[in-house]
């Protein structure tokens, strides 16, 4: 088969060859995501996410009014290390580190490595230490879950991909060229990357219920927790156009997981709410029933 010039000026050859690339990639750089089983895209070393992690995190810390000291700064603390008890199994050996940054966002996040950061606007939102908990469970989960690693996997495959459709479009006229890679950008972006964050969030909603019902926290505060951030979040996007699942459908969810979690809690927690000193026998990542699909 002859994979030279096409009508129109159109070249074959290099969609070819990134077909062949995209195979033997996609195939070679497999992982398998603790909890949910799904296999992930990543192509950098665990000790190279965790180096780009804690770079990106004091430069976060060093342009931000970081809290030292005082309540807040001792339960977010707390939480975090309760949390990070629970996912023991799964952790790669994160240095786990908390902190608190005073700003108006209501948001909060966790860098590969286990660095995790909370905005004190987001606690007239969490309201309590079992909403704060669903929140840093989600954002812990992120981090041992290497989204972060899969998302520049498929932003550098989706520039090959970009790279291989500019070589082959190189013979048509300009008008053209730009129409068809205008379309290309538009499919990626709604078609590919879109999607995919939407996956890593429920993902990170699943994992993060397991871990703060292993902590002994309330799980049926999570999908309190999305109500009220429904309510603060008035003009948001259809789904579709989202990073994000939208909060009708991630309260659906939790509510689909919740008699998973609260059996979960049953198990590692005693009478009192308090952690066990030992995991129950038989329960671990792999025996976690209901295990999400991803």
């Amino acid at each position: 088969m002859y994979l030279g010039r096409g009508q129109g000026g159109f070249r074959w050859w290099p969609i070819a060859l990134f077909g062949v690339f995209l195979v033997y990639y996609y195939f070679s750089h497999q992982q398998e995501v603790p909890l949910t089983g799904r296999k992930q895209l990543v192509d950098i070393s665990q000790e190279q996410e965790m180096a780009l992690g804690l770079q990106s995190y004091n430069q976060i810390l060093s342009q931000s009014r970081v809290v030292s000291q005082g309540k807040v700064v001792d339960v977010v603390h707390s939480i975090g290390q309760r949390i990070a008890k629970s996912a023991a199994d799964v952790d790669p050996g994160f240095q786990w580190e908390f902190n608190v940054i005073d700003s108006e966002q209501a948001n909060a996040f966790a860098l590969p490595g286990g660095k995790v950061a909370v905005y004190t606007g987001i606690l007239s939102v969490t309201e309590n230490a079992n909403g704060l908990a669903a929140v840093m469970g989600h954002e812990i989960a992120h981090a041992i879950a290497r989204h972060g690693a899969e998302r520049m996997a498929y932003q550098k495959l989706i520039q090959f991909g970009s790279m291989a459709a500019s070589v082959a479009l190189g013979g048509m006229d300009v008008n053209t060229q730009r129409a068809v890679m205008g379309a290309l950008g538009v499919g990626s972006q709604y078609g590919v990357l879109l999607p995919f964050s939407r996956k890593h969030e429920t993902e990170a909603d699943y994992m993060g219920l397991v871990f703060l019902a292993r902590a002994c926290f309330d799980p049926t505060e999570a999908p309190r927790l999305w109500q009220r951030m429904g309510k603060l979040s008035k003009g948001a996007p259809e789904e579709f156009m989202s990073t994000h699942p939208s909060h009708e459908t991630r309260i659906q969810q939790f509510q689909e997981w919740m008699p998973m979690a609260l059996k979960i809690r049953e198990s590692y927690c005693d009478s009192e709410g308090n952690m066990a000193v030992n995991p129950p026998p038989g329960v671990n990542a792999r025996d976690e029933p209901d295990r999400a699909r991803m």
